[in-house]
């Protein structure tokens, strides 16, 4: 389960650069591929949450899972500017990437060793 985890945070990482992209030009970001790239986060946080309350995830795990979660809180602000049709502050928007990048790297980490 945790490859389908990684796989679905990729293609939102996909999706979150694109956004990111958008932001750095000063543009919203297109609210469609908004709402992907949160439920495709949603559903990664969702797999990880089933590994550890199954007990089948080690604590790099959960501590990816940590991390993803607070990526994820930065992420809700950021929707609720979205949503107030206001372009994200690009600080915000970089340390909500870096914070889900290390997340996902800490499941690569776990899935290769």
């Amino acid at each position: 389960m945790i490859n389908y985890a990684i796989g679905v945070f990729v293609v939102a990482a996909l999706g979150g650069t694109v956004m990111a992209a958008s932001v750095f030009r000063g543009k919203l970001a297109p609210w469609a591929l908004s709402l992907l790239h949160a439920g495709l986060g949603a559903t990664g946080l969702v797999l990880l949450l089933l590994l550890v309350i199954n007990g089948q995830a080690g604590a790099r795990v959960t501590q990816a899972l940590v991390v993803l979660v607070i990526a994820a809180l930065g992420g809700f602000y950021l929707a609720s500017l979205h949503a107030r049709k206001t372009v994200a502050p690009k600080g915000i928007v970089v340390v909500h990437a870096v914070a889900a990048a290390v997340g996902l790297l800490m499941l690569v980490s776990v899935a290769i060793a």
